[in-house]
């Protein structure tokens, strides 16, 4: 075995090791205190979990970051924990660089750049990005695959169930069964970067009628399954421009980035499931600069209506008409109980939405999104026996978390009600099936059933 090979297996056993070390203290530790009588030590088992993870590179950490976001599905002291995990894992070094392109565009692939620094620009949790110029002299982002990401996948997705198993021995609350089987299918997709090429384009032409929106342009000719060339987008951290902008500029950012993820959902079923600080940069006009389109899921034309019909419900106070958006939603066997339950988080998402007014994303200052309403959810789920949230739910609530804390951050008071109402009465009137059919049927993409 090459010693290449033998590094891979020494660091996917030392993977096993250290995730299974944290998570199996955190069991012993419950055991014990299950037989001894006394109340389990959440906050320490969370600081061990966040401890292992925070050192990996891979798709266990992009796994905890969006696992963060979803409400129930771990505990609030997991879930503070593990917010704080950043997608900044150190880069691979040259040695590394040279192969992974070797590989992917051809012993001769210097060639065919004018310049390839050695170090990266951006180091996130499945790749690097290398600030290139391509022979023609444009600026272009490579990004390259991390080595032996297919095993890392599997291997941390094991160790995922296993964490989930752990945790649900003493809170009920959630059955993760469909959020595992979730993001082990957007997990495995992020590691095809064709697919993902395809992707961008997709959403270059979603987002073609929004000129303050941009995406990169794919490079076909240095892309290949484990790099992909864009176009090179700069613009500003969200915390430089936060810092830097007037009260009408944020507002506009924030107008912004609500279009950038919600003219794809309303208009053809698609969603940008992971709004990390990293994935989009706002320029100085406020417009907006999308990354990273790994993380994008397609939805049936059903939730989509069922989004629509849940707010349509809540306005009007009907049960029957909620009852059918959850299930419509992929929710099962809504008791009275179970239906008063997902009220209390919906109410919360769809607050802002109810009147025509300006006003902020939430009425509180605190910077947690959502974090107070909730654990009282999680409190009323453990009560009534628990739920499986369906899959479809993982990534819209991801993004509709992930986009409340940037409205935040942003301090922006816009008219939420007539920004949605602009998107919805163009989805009542036409509907979705066809347009989104006709949009996925081009870039190679099913439609959902």
């Amino acid at each position: 075995m090459s010693d290449d090979g033998r590094s891979t297996v020494q660091g996917r056993v030392g993977r096993y090791g250290r995730v299974g070390l944290a998570v199996g203290g955190a069991a012993v530790r419950m055991a014990g205190n299950r037989y001894l009588g006394r109340k389990a030590d959440h906050e320490r088992n969370a600081s061990d979990l966040k401890t292992a993870l925070g050192g990996l590179k891979g798709p266990l950490m992009k796994a905890a970051q969006i696992l963060a976001t979803i409400p129930d599905a771990l505990p609030a002291d997991y879930a503070r924990e593990l917010a704080e995990l950043q997608a900044n894992a150190p880069a691979m070094g040259w040695a590394f660089v040279r192969r992974r392109m070797a590989a992917e565009l051809g012993p001769d692939w210097q060639s065919r750049f004018a310049e390839f620094p050695r170090e990266a620009s951006h180091a996130a949790s499945l790749g690097q990005v290398h600030a290139a110029t391509d022979i023609e002299g444009r600026k272009v982002a490579s990004k390259l695959q991390y080595p032996d990401m297919a095993s890392v996948v599997s291997a941390d997705l094991s160790q995922l169930k296993l964490a989930f198993s752990v945790y649900r021995r003493y809170d009920p609350a959630i059955d993760p069964t469909q959020i595992h089987a979730e993001l082990a299918e957007r997990l495995t997709e992020e590691l095809d970067y064709l697919r993902e090429a395809r992707t961008t384009r997709l959403y270059g032409a979603m987002l073609a009628g929004e000129p303050d929106v941009h995406v990169p342009e794919v490079i076909e000719e240095l892309s290949a399954p484990r790099l992909l060339t864009t176009s090179w987008l700069a613009g500003l951290p969200m915390a430089q421009f936060v810092e830097e902008a007037d009260q009408a500029q944020r507002e506009a950012a924030a107008l912004n980035m609500f279009r950038a993820w919600y003219v794809p959902f309303y208009g053809y079923g698609v969603i940008h499931g992971d709004p990390h600080l990293g994935n989009y940069s706002v320029n100085e006009d406020a417009s907006i600069n999308l990354y990273d389109f790994g993380c994008v899921r397609v939805f049936p034309p059903r939730f989509v209506e069922g989004v629509v019909e849940l707010y349509h419900a809540l306005r009007t106070d009907d049960r029957d008409r909620a009852a059918h958006a959850y299930q419509r939603w992929g929710f099962e066997d809504i008791s009275n109980e179970l239906l008063d339950t997902l009220n209390i988080w919906a109410g919360f998402l769809y607050r802002p939405l109810m009147e025509d007014k300006v006003q902020r994303i939430q009425d509180s200052e605190s910077g947690t999104y959502g974090a107070t309403i909730a654990s009282k959810v999680h409190e009323q789920l453990r009560k009534i026996g628990g739920v499986t949230p369906p899959r479809e739910f993982v990534l819209m609530d991801r993004a509709a978390i992930g986009l409340g804390s940037v409205f935040l951050r942003l301090r922006a008071e816009l008219n939420w009600h007539r920004m949605f109402h602009e998107l919805i009465e163009e989805y009542e009137l036409d509907g979705l099936t066809e347009r989104q059919s006709e949009a996925l049927t081009a870039y190679g993409f099913e439609v959902q059933n």
